[in-house]
C-alpha cells in the first residue's frame, strides 16, 4: 500500500485553521467508516483507554482513509515503542499522554521522527505518511510548569490538554481549571503551535476554538452514542404515556 499523505491537516493546522475532528474508544473499522464519514477533519483512535487492538489497526487506519478523514492515534504511553508502533501501522500521527516535562516532550517528538533528526526506527508495515504529525499532550503538573520550552521544540507539530489528567495532576481535582486552559491555548497560539483541549461535546469544543484552539474535538463516541440512545428510549417511553 502506497503512503499517504497528510499535508490538508498538516498545513491548515501550522495556518491557525481549525480542523475539528472526533475521538473514538470504540473498535472496529465499522465505528471508524461511521466517524471518518461525518467529514470530520481527524478521528483520533485511542489506543490508551479505548477497546481498540493495537492489531486492528491497519485495517481501522486504512477505513478511516477511504471515508475522507485522517487517523491518529493516541499512544498507550510515551515510551518509544508505543509512539513509533501506531505509525507503523497505518497511523497518520500520534497525541501522545503523560508528558513530564520539557526533556520528555523533545524524546517523544524524536520517537516520531527518523534519524538524523529522530530516533524512530524503519519498518513501517502498512499505509501511515512519510510525515507524521507528532502532538504531546500536556495533562501533567512538569509539562505544565514547561510549556514555553515545550512549545519551542523543533519538530513538535502540536499540544493538546488533557483536563481531567491535568486538574488531578494540579492537585485541583474536580475544580474549574479554565484559567489555566485559556492560558496555555493563548500562549500555544503566541508561539505559533497549533493547541487543543479535550472536550466530550460539540459546545465546549466551540469555546476552546473561539479563544484560539485549531486541534478541536467536537465528541467522543462512546459519550455521544449513549446521549442519544439514552434520548431516543426516554422519547420512546413518553410516547407511550
Amino acid at each position: 500500500m502506497p503512503p499517504t499523505e497528510t499535508p490538508s491537516l498538516r498545513e491548515r493546522l501550522a495556518a491557525g485553521r481549525a480542523c475539528t475532528g472526533l475521538w473514538s474508544l470504540l473498535p472496529g473499522v465499522v465505528t471508524a467508516e461511521l466517524l471518518a464519514g461525518t467529514g470530520a477533519d481527524f478521528v483520533v483512535l485511542d489506543l490508551q483507554h479505548g477497546g481498540l487492538a493495537e492489531a486492528e489497526l491497519p485495517g481501522v487506519a486504512a477505513a478511516v482513509v477511504a471515508a475522507g478523514s485522517v487517523p491518529l492515534v493516541r499512544t498507550r504511553s510515551p515510551h518509544p515503542a508505543d509512539v513509533g508502533r501506531p505509525l507503523d501501522l497505518g497511523a497518520h500521527g500520534v497525541v501522545v499522554p503523560s508528558v513530564l516535562d520539557a526533556d520528555h516532550a523533545r524524546e517523544v517528538v524524536a520517537a516520531g521522527r527518523y534519524g538524523p533528526t529522530g530516533t524512530r526506527s524503519a519498518g513501517r508495515l502498512s499505509g501511515g505518511s512519510d510525515d507524521p504529525l507528532v502532538v504531546v499532550m500536556v495533562e501533567t503538573a512538569g509539562a505544565l510548569a514547561e510549556l514555553d520550552a515545550v512549545l519551542a521544540i523543533d519538530g513538535l507539530d502540536g499540544v493538546y490538554v488533557g483536563p481531567v489528567d491535568l486538574s488531578l495532576s494540579l492537585g485541583r481535582a474536580g475544580e474549574d481549571i479554565g484559567e489555566v486552559l485559556s492560558s496555555v491555548i493563548a500562549r500555544a497560539v503566541a508561539a505559533g503551535v497549533p493547541v487543543g483541549v479535550h472536550a466530550f461535546d460539540g459546545t465546549t469544543a466551540a469555546g476552546y476554538a473561539a479563544e484560539g484552539a485549531t486541534i478541536v474535538t467536537a465528541a467522543m463516541d462512546t459519550i455521544a452514542l449513549g446521549a442519544a440512545l439514552t434520548g431516543h428510549v426516554r422519547a420512546a417511553r413518553g410516547a407511550r404515556g
